[in-house]
């Protein structure tokens, strides 16, 4: 049970490290056309708290059922590095290079790669894939929204 605690902190603390790198620059996002159906800004603060914890518990519980990773197969851990990479870069992308396109694109690599990490988890873990599924379904809609907000804002330039 403490490694399950220590895997679940110290991997709740990663996914959420970006935000306190790259902090949500909210002028900047103020002033983006969304779509009518965007949720509102706090969401988004909320909704991703609770996907860190479901992700991190599934991690921890894949660590447990595989003696710390070395009994899981390579395509877990790299899908997972992938994974965490891309969902890393996106505060970056969208808030510091101010690149909406890329951050479509990256947001379409999370959803992807949520897909397959689910699939990676199965077997290891039933519990532990469905905790991943809120997170693909987000990842998703992230997509989309991201689509969204590039093709309205296509013409627009931001300074960087």
């Amino acid at each position: 049970m403490f490694s399950f605690i220590v895997v679940f902190l110290i991997t709740y603390a990663l996914f959420s490290i970006s935000g306190v790198l790259f902090p949500t620059d909210l002028t900047y996002y103020k002033t983006l056309k969304k779509p009518s159906w965007n949720p509102p800004a706090k969401l988004f603060g909320i909704a991703w708290g609770i996907l860190y914890a479901l992700i991190s518990a599934s991690v921890a519980i894949v660590y447990t059922k595989t003696d710390g990773f070395q009994e899981a197969a390579a395509s877990y851990v790299l899908i997972l590095l992938i994974n965490y990479l891309a969902n890393q870069a996106f505060t970056f992308i969208e808030f510091k290079l101010k690149d909406r396109r890329l951050a479509f694109l990256d947001t379409a690599i999370v959803a992807i790669t949520t897909f397959f990490l689910i699939n990676a988890t199965i077997p290891y873990s039933k519990l532990a894939a469905w905790l991943l599924v809120p997170y693909l379904l987000w990842s998703c809609f992230a997509t989309v929204l991201a689509w969204s907000i590039y093709q309205l804002n296509k013409e627009a330039k931001h300074s960087v």
